[in-house]
């Protein structure tokens, strides 16, 4: 009987070891959290909020934010393939040319995004999902106090007075087939000097007098500001830059819920709502964190 007792006793505690480990000693989905990727800007500091947020709202799972990843794309993309990330926010174009290599030109808003999702299925087991609805696309902004001395109202104008100017651009800008080479090429352009300058630090470098003109986005906060001027784009130069969640697959895998989650991303932001949230955090000085939740509480999908 005490061999019994002993074999039973033995037994149980095997049986709680094991139950103890699959709870989560083996390091499970439960135990890690979703590692989310943003670049050094204000628009994407608040969309990792927004997509954490709805993730910890929505789920179980924890997450966390990578905030500002120097060079952007060129950095974010290999970090994803080795599996430093799960997911980031990324633009259409930005993944068409930076990351696939392809040319924007003559290709369809409808047509970029699927063959997105299949060559990043193919190529890098990757996905598309939760088309957010703004495009953040480029244009040329100049010093208010250079655009009246020169009297620049369009980006040809510009053309003339090219190499008394300094231009300051952000990484990803530099390398993009889309990018400043094709501006150069376009508008015929000779700058007197080029500048790398990351996203989040060129207004301020233009409002010092550091560069002239920088390449801007439509949803930049800064271009209300006094100081700068948006040249017209008289040669429609710019591809579209619509921003969708880029997520390894075996992420989805891993948090069967994820997917889902992710999805309710989908058209929830127009052009001017980003800029009005890139405002509240760049200009009225709130945090990025609190300016997403307040969002996500108007769109009802989340609870205060």
């Amino acid at each position: 009987m005490k061999s019994f007792k002993k074999i039973i006793a033995v037994t149980l505690v095997l049986l709680m070891t094991l139950v103890f480990a699959s709870c989560g000693g083996s390091g499970g989905a439960e135990s890690e959290p979703i590692k989310i990727a943003t670049k050094p800007m204000t628009e994407q500091y608040i969309l990792g909020e927004m997509i954490k947020q709805l993730i910890e709202n929505k789920t179980d799972y924890k997450a966390e934010i990578t905030k500002g990843v120097g060079g952007g794309t060129s950095n974010i993309q290999p970090a994803m393939e080795k599996g430093d990330f799960d997911l980031y926010p990324e633009y259409t174009s930005s993944g068409w040319s930076m990351v696939l290599g392809h040319e924007s030109k003559g290709v369809s808003d409808e047509d970029m995004l699927k063959k997105l999702r299949e060559e990043y299925h193919d190529k890098y087991n990757m996905t598309w999902t939760g088309l957010y609805g703004f495009n953040n696309t480029f244009a040329v902004a100049v010093r208010k106090e250079v655009a009246d001395k020169y009297n620049l109202e369009t980006c040809s104008d510009m053309t003339k007075v090219a190499d008394k100017l300094v231009f300051g651009g952000n990484p990803d800008y530099f390398e993009k087939e889309e990018g400043f080479d094709a501006l150069k090429a376009a508008y015929n352009y000779n700058f007197k000097a080029l500048k790398d300058v990351d996203i989040g630090l060129k207004y301020e470098a233009m409002k010092k007098g550091d560069i002239d003109v920088t390449n801007a986005f439509t949803t930049d906060a800064q271009l209300s500001r006094d100081y700068v001027k948006v040249l017209k784009d008289d040669k429609h130069l710019q591809y579209n830059y619509y921003c969708a969640t880029v997520v390894r697959e075996d992420a989805l895998e891993k948090y069967p819920d994820l997917e889902k989650t992710l999805a309710l991303m989908d058209n929830i932001l127009t052009d001017k709502e980003m800029a009005a949230l890139n405002y509240q955090v760049e200009v009225d000085g709130k945090d990025e964190a609190d300016v997403a939740k307040t969002f996500l509480i108007s769109k009802g999908l989340i609870e205060e």
